[in-house]
């Protein structure tokens, strides 16, 4: 399995007018196959739309896009609104559990946190990180975590829930003091990201 992550800078002012007109045409796409989240940037890169699709393979990809371009009613008219778009597909960490269509409720505002690798060391990357996730688990959950393998490569995406803003301060301040994290991986990262989403009110991750 994979998950594709379609990014779109949309004109400043529209996002809720981009998040009705993909609400409403969703029932139209998600008999298909489901969305699994989709969140809308608050701290970062702003107006930006985050969506997620699981898919078993690329054939699965090519297949069920075909038949929702059937639709007249999908993809939603959004073409008036959006500046740029991208797609990336990314593999499951191990360790991550798998996001379905079922509702979950984690928290108000998740971080996505990108980190750039060095070539050739994600192997090592995932290892280290299988072993420190459940002790940083004590603290939030990990909604979360992949690797690009189609996209911008060397890519590892990790992905935390929070109450709010003051709770993401307090669960990093504690989580430091465990020996167990963060992971020991800097000697090999290359560039740290990070933006604060909020899940849409459709979106099964929120």
């Amino acid at each position: 399995m994979f998950y594709e992550m379609r990014t779109y800078d949309i004109a400043p002012g529209t996002t809720d007018e981009f998040l009705k007109r993909v609400e409403e045409a969703l029932p139209h796409r998600v008999h298909l196959s489901p969305m699994v989240a989709m969140w809308r940037t608050e701290i970062g890169p702003l107006n930006q739309l985050i969506h997620v699709w699981p898919y078993e393979d690329l054939n699965e990809r090519a297949r069920i896009r075909a038949e929702a371009s059937k639709n007249p009613n999908w993809p939603p008219s959004t073409g008036d609104v959006v500046l740029n778009m991208q797609s990336d597909i990314m593999t499951p960490a191990p360790f991550m559990r798998p996001l379905t269509a079922e509702v979950q409720e984690l928290g108000n505002i998740y971080e996505m946190r990108i980190y750039t690798y060095r070539p050739g060391t994600m192997p090592t990357v995932i290892e280290r990180w299988a072993e420190s996730v459940p002790h940083r688990e004590k603290y939030s959950p990990l909604a979360a975590c992949w690797y690009t393998e189609i996209g911008g490569l060397n890519k590892f995406y990790h992905i935390w829930a929070y109450k709010d803003l003051a709770d993401r301060t307090r669960v990093r301040a504690e989580a430091t003091k465990d020996p167990h994290w963060p992971p020991q991986t800097r000697e090999f990262v290359l560039k740290q990201e990070n933006k604060i989403l909020v899940p849409a009110l459709f979106s099964p991750l929120r």
